[in-house]
Formats: structure tokens, sequence, C-alpha cells
């Protein structure tokens, strides 16, 4: 009988939820459009925050370090994930000494779904609302994906409350406006809706360069469409289009080079992900996603930065390249 590697047995147990052993034959019962239903791996709280006039709350996992070092690494998640895949890194920053804070950005996981348009300056604003109320007045950011869009935003507008700057896979390296037309709103709604869970695995394995094993990509699937199932289930939908939306008109490519703060970018060599392709004429497609490049660029521009660039990796590079990834994160850190 072929038996998993212990390394992949013990992602899957952090990653995934709970299963009994005829989980196949059983019918799923819906997570609620706040991920109810789906564990964490460390107790969620609640911060309560008003958004444009909207009562909101953001959820978020506070673990304590085993020897504290009096730092804190605040991990900013992807679009695409729930702030729980974070499970393997906060393990590692732990027990490093590290305070580690981890958000779900309001409209995302257990988060409440606002009825209002997503904009990242809000979630910048959300994020230091977060640290205040910790208070922790200074930061080490590690941000994934599109929580790599938002660090810039964070390190832009306050740049007194962080430290040291990780983007792991940003997107947002290049301004999808100059390739991509603008697709109104309700298109987008009428195409996310149609997509399957096959068809989720397929952009997860395609889009995205995920080189895990399916078991592990499995609970992103049904954190998502174990949604479908809600009688919410329209607000979270618009809510994730509208981060979609946000990504393409709120670009931060532009500011990236001004980043004062020691920035490191590790980069998956093998993603291209790039928002919006599909959408692009056939003929600039190929121009898009080059992302490892784009970071050695950009880091070339700044003050204090350099990229890293792992082999035969993609987006979910801190998964694939465990142990190199917090090789240079915690390298990095102790600068």
């Amino acid at each position: 009988m072929h038996r998993l590697p212990a390394a992949t047995l013990v992602v899957a147990a952090l990653l995934s939820p709970f299963m009994p052993a005829n989980a196949a034959d059983a019918p799923r019962e819906p997570y609620g459009i706040a991920l109810e239903g789906y564990p964490y791996p460390y107790p969620v709280n609640l911060l309560p925050l008003v958004n444009d006039g909207e009562q909101l709350r953001m959820a978020y996992m506070d673990v304590a370090p085993n020897q504290p070092n009096g730092r804190t690494v605040v991990l900013l998640h992807g679009r695409n994930f729930p702030a729980s895949y974070w499970a393997p890194v906060i393990k590692v920053l732990s027990e490093a000494g590290y305070r580690v804070v981890v958000p779900d950005q309001i409209g995302f996981g257990k988060s409440s779904k606002p009825m209002g348009e997503l904009h990242f300056d809000t979630l910048a604003r959300n994020t230091i609302a977060l640290l205040d109320h910790l208070q922790i007045q200074k930061a080490d950011i590690v941000a994934h994906s599109m929580g790599g869009m938002l660090a810039v935003r964070i390190a832009r507008a306050y740049p007194d409350r962080v430290a040291h700057l990780v983007l792991t896979a940003p997107i947002g390296l290049e301004d999808y406006r100059l390739y991509v037309p603008p697709v109104p709103t309700e298109k987008i709604l009428e195409n996310e809706d149609k997509l399957t869970a096959e068809g989720y695995r397929k952009q997860l394995q395609t889009n995205y360069a995920i080189k895990l094993p399916p078991d592990q990509i499995t609970p992103f699937i049904d954190a998502r469409f174990n949604i479908k199932g809600s009688a919410e289930y329209p607000r979270w939908l618009r809510a994730f289009v509208s981060s979609g939306q946000m990504i393409y008109r709120e670009p931060v490519a532009h500011e990236i080079p001004l980043i004062t703060q020691p920035t490191l970018f590790i980069m998956g060599a093998d993603d291209h992900n790039a928002p919006g392709r599909p959408n692009a004429p056939e003929a600039l497609r190929p121009k898009m996603g080059h992302n490892a490049e784009l970071a050695q660029a950009l880091a070339a521009k700044m003050p204090n930065a350099r990229a890293e660039v792992i082999p035969n990796t993609g987006h979910l590079v801190f998964l694939e390249a465990p142990q190199k990834y917090d090789e240079l994160v915690l390298g990095f850190l102790k600068q």
C-alpha cells in the first residue's frame, strides 16, 4: 500500500478539516459564509470594525511564541485561501520566538462579508486597527499573493508600523489594466457562479502551477464550494467578486519601488499567475505573469530589497518548498 511521506501527512492534518471515515458517502453540510464548520488550526478571535458605516467583525488568530523574542509577525493571506493555510508557517515562526497574528481580511475567511465594495486602503486601515487593538506598535509583515498587494499599501501608508516585508509570490507586480479591459461586475458574478469544484481544482493546478498532492488542494476547494449551499451564498459571492475588481482597479506596482523597509520577494519559478488574463486580448496574454522576472526588476529599483526564486515551485511556494522558504524567511527577519 502506498504511504504518504510524514511531512505530507503533517501538512494535510494542519490544513484539512476533520472528515469521517465514510466522508465520500456522507452528504456535505454547507459551511456558513464566515466558514462556520471549517476548523482553523488555532483559536479565532473577532474584532468589531466599522467600514463605510457598516458594522463588521474581523477574524484573526493570535499565536503566542514558545520563547518570546519580543517581535511580532503579521501573516496576510491571498484571495483564494483562508488564513488557516498559514498553519505550517505559524508553527515555524512561533517556535522561533515570534508572536504571530493572522487575520482574515474583511470579505474573506471567517470575517464578515460586507455589502459595500472592498478597497485596499480600507483593508490596510483594518489591519492597523487590529495591531492597535493588540497594542503592537511595529510588526514584520509576511504576505502571500493578494496579501502582497495589501502589504504594499500598509508599508506605504503606515511606514512606521512595518519593520520587515516579505512578499511571497505576490500578485500586483504589474498593472493588469495595461492588458485587461474592464469587465462588468455582473459578468464576473455570472462566470464565478458557474465555476464547478473540478473546474476550480484545474484553475489551482494550472493558473497557480501548484505542485501539491491532490489531498492538500482539496481543503481549498472545500472552503470555497461548501459555501455554495449556504443561504447567504450570494452575499459571499459578491464580496469575492469585489475583491477581484479591487485587484484590477487598485494597482500597487507603481508604489513598490518606493518602499523603503527591508523587503524580500520569495517567488516560485513556475508561478505565472496573472489575474484577469483570460479577459485580455489573446496577443497580450503571453506578456502577463512573468512574476519572478518582475520581482527581480522591482527589487533592483528599491533601496533595500532582494528577490529569491525557488525552482520547481508555483504560487503556493511556502507549502511546496517549506524548508527553503522557512530558511529564507527566518534568515531575513534576523537581519
